[in-house]
């Protein structure tokens, strides 16, 4: 290195020295303000994320605070984005899961108290720990095809957008047999309420935001979604659906009233932090094995494809798919599930959003602190949050899923041994309730359509193993029964 070479560096700093900003072909100047963007285009997930988790009975009848989830959301966010940056300096921010948190909500919290279920999260993080530092998660990712892996993508992407339909009243139980759901309240067939049709007002702004690219588009059919329902309440007094008195509005809001209530500003309040519980009991020894390997599953490989996927958009990737400091990437990566479990946010993981924030050109960790930042200040105004009707947070929803769908259009659906699994997963999914279930069956079905049509070989042995688990997994309740646990 010559010494003008040399004196060039010393001139950059030590914030460009340590990200690479200039050799990534950078600005600090572009960092703040790729930063910033990811934090407008993901800072909804304050606002989804108690939306998903609180109001949730657990099988004790335990519900989560919706404020409290809101500020631990904020919390896990902006500390898990910083550290994600400074350690593996790529622009990649972090905030709870969508699909690991509605099956956290979904189905764990079925079986075990919502201590217990961040106490599994927190084991997950633990096992994502040890296979990314022994080498043996990208292993494992490498076993599975990767129609099954966008399949998985898929499948959340659908059974996201149907708890929106149902969240928002656009779709309900019919309480029959057949058709078992139905258009509208108790399916008549018609949409009959105010907050529903605000659902859809807000979910047709937000399809043309985004469609239109408009950064933060979501963030702002939130907000012009919430404007509206303020306004309505405000003029018509639609009021909650369930009243104190526990009488029922069949027309009014299912869960959060459009009305700021109180200062906007508040301390935040971090009682959930450390709310978790080992004591597992009550529940069966299999039931908690299987439910850590689901969420174990789920986690390792929406993760893993979001990461890859987003170091290709920043041009960081090789022709392999590998990125720099990948191993740290993905270490970091699993303490951010310890961490989400530890504040009973969920499961913090990477977020495709970042994508946002890479596009405006952010092409190091330094965008991931200005994102953590701003993300640490957000916990100082959650009852704002609270204004945000049910009905318009599962417009985002909706949203969010047709993008995870969108991946559907990687996979080649020529060869039946790929089409049935992967129709399998993406359509269990949303129709069991359960991401689980989805992964599951096309797992099974991918090992099981290759082995008796001559493609035995071609099915990685691991994946044997892993379809072996979800037999388990499916056939859990007798085996409990049979072993007495």
């Amino acid at each position: 290195m010559s010494n003008a070479t040399q004196q060039q560096v010393k001139e950059r700093g030590f914030l460009d020295r340590y990200f690479e900003i200039t050799k990534r072909g950078s600005t600090i100047g572009t960092e703040v303000r790729g930063g910033l963007v990811t934090f407008v285009t993901m800072a909804y997930i304050v606002i989804l994320n108690p939306i998903i988790l609180s109001g949730k009975e657990d099988i004790a009848g335990n519900i989560l605070d919706f404020g409290q989830v809101s500020a631990a959301t904020a919390l896990a966010a902006g500390v898990m984005t910083i550290l994600f940056g400074i350690v593996s300096r790529l622009p990649f921010a972090f905030a709870a899961g969508l699909g690991i948190n509605a099956f956290l909500a979904f189905s764990v919290v079925q079986e075990v108290t919502w201590p217990e279920a961040m106490a599994i999260v927190i084991i997950n993080g633990l096992l994502i720990v040890l296979l990314a530092a022994t080498g043996l998660r990208r292993m494992i990712f490498d076993a599975v095809p990767v129609q099954l892996k966008l399949a998985i993508t898929v499948g959340i992407g659908f059974f996201i957008a149907f708890i929106g339909f149902v969240n928002s009243g656009f779709v309900d139980s019919t309480g029959q047999s057949s058709p078992p759901v139905g258009l509208g309240p108790s399916g008549v067939g018609f949409i009959a309420t105010i907050p529903t049709v605000i659902f859809v007002v807000t979910l047709v702004l937000t399809g043309i935001l985004v469609a239109k690219k408009v950064k933060g588009g979501i963030l702002i059919g939130l907000v012009s979604g919430t404007l509206i329902a303020v306004i309505v309440e405000a003029i018509w007094k639609i009021g909650p659906k369930f009243a104190d008195d526990g009488s029922l509005n069949p027309g009014g809001w299912s869960l959060t009233e459009p009305v700021l209530q109180g200062n906007p500003f508040a301390i935040p309040d971090l009682g959930l932090v450390g709310a978790v519980s080992f004591d597992f009991g009550k529940v069966g020894v299999v039931t908690v094995i299987m439910l850590v390997f689901t969420l174990l599953f789920t986690n390792f490989f929406d993760a893993m494809g979001t990461m890859t996927g987003l170091s290709r958009e920043a041009q960081l990737a090789d022709e392999k798919g590998n990125f720099p400091r990948i191993k740290s990437a993905l270490v970091v990566e699993g303490v951010g599930a310890v961490v989400g479990g530890g504040t009973s946010s969920s499961s913090t993981t990477v977020f495709i959003e970042s994508g946002a924030g890479i596009g405006e050109g952010a092409r190091t960790g330094l965008a991931n602190i200005v994102t953590g930042v701003v993300f640490l200040l957000a916990m100082f105004f959650t009852p704002l949050t609270q204004i945000v009707p049910t009905e318009v947070a599962a417009a985002a929803l909706v949203i969010v899923g047709a993008m995870m769908m969108s991946q559907i259009s990687n996979i080649d659906l020529g060869d039946f041994r790929v089409l049935l699994p992967v129709f399998l997963t993406a359509a269990v999914m949303p129709l069991s309730y359960s991401i689980a279930n989805g992964i599951g069956a096309g797992f099974i079905s991918w090992v099981l359509i290759h082995a008796f049509t001559g493609r035995a070989k071609q099915v990685h042995w691991l994946l044997w193993i892993v379809s072996l688990g979800f037999v388990i997994f499916f056939a859990r309740g007798p085996i409990e029964a049979l072993l007495g646990v």
